[in-house]
């Protein structure tokens, strides 16, 4: 599986009560992009991200992976692609250990013993989390079990990062930390969030969602600075750019 590209094609996705989620959903993002996705709540963030690892099959349209339509049968390689962050870390780590946490993924995808280790090891340092391997997760305070779970994820050495409000229930500190992380990677992010100031910091390209629909795509300096587009999709321009110099 290639993986330079993730694409989705006319997404359409109805849950089971009904709820129209996504409604013909399009756009492309390149290797090595940092985009985000944002909108209000139920404009179907979260939905999305589900499809771009086969968690979601849509109902119509497609997600492609690389050169590969993600399907029930391509799901588990465009899992190994594409790691998905969850927006709650606990529902990432259920181990005694925070080690045996981020050894989990590899451990079920058959490596040997030294090369699990090797990846819990690498994950760990990259997240900064070495320190913690052997404490239970319902130890840590809430930066350090987002840190963990994102180590959980780059133990499975995925080429696209994934992420569902990464930013949520952080203090300022950690928030920080977490921020200087995500400009530390060169992987493809895709980050759905509320943070818009997070976005600013972090993100090249921004695609604004509503109602199931993507209604801008472009610049993030660009489109969120355009009050009158923020505004109709119930968001508000950041304050990193209401005090920033136009040039």
């Amino acid at each position: 599986m290639s993986h330079h590209i993730v694409e989705a094609r006319n997404l359409i996705y109805t849950y089971p009560d009904g709820t129209e989620a996504l409604k013909g959903v399009t756009f492309r993002i390149a290797h090595g992009e940092a985009v985000a996705l944002v909108g209000s709540n139920g404009a179907g963030k979260s939905t999305l991200l589900l499809h771009l690892n086969g968690y979601l099959t849509p109902a119509q349209g497609d997600v492609v992976i690389g050169d590969t339509v993600v399907t029930r049968e391509t799901a588990a390689s465009a899992r190994r692609a594409v790691g998905l962050v969850f927006q709650d870390p606990d529902d990432q780590l259920f181990m005694p250990t925070v080690a045996e946490d981020v050894a989990f993924g590899p451990l079920n995808a058959g490596l040997p013993p030294e090369q699990v280790e090797q990846r819990v090891v690498r994950a760990l340092e990259r997240v900064g989390m070495l320190h913690v391997r052997e404490r239970p997760p319902y130890h840590l305070s809430a930066g350090e079990k987002r840190a963990v779970a994102i180590a959980t994820v780059l133990a499975m050495s995925p080429d696209i990062l994934v992420m569902d409000e990464p930013s949520a229930n952080l203090d300022p500190r950690a928030r920080r930390r977490l921020i200087e992380l995500l400009h530390s990677f060169e992987h493809t992010r895709i980050i759905a969030t509320h943070d818009l100031e997070m976005v600013v910091e972090v993100c090249s390209r921004v695609i604004v969602l509503d109602g199931g629909k993507v209604v801008a795509d472009g610049p993030v300096r660009e489109l969120l600075n355009d009050e009158a587009l923020m505004s109709a999709h119930g968001l508000e321009r950041p304050h990193i750019l209401r005090h920033s110099h136009p040039h």
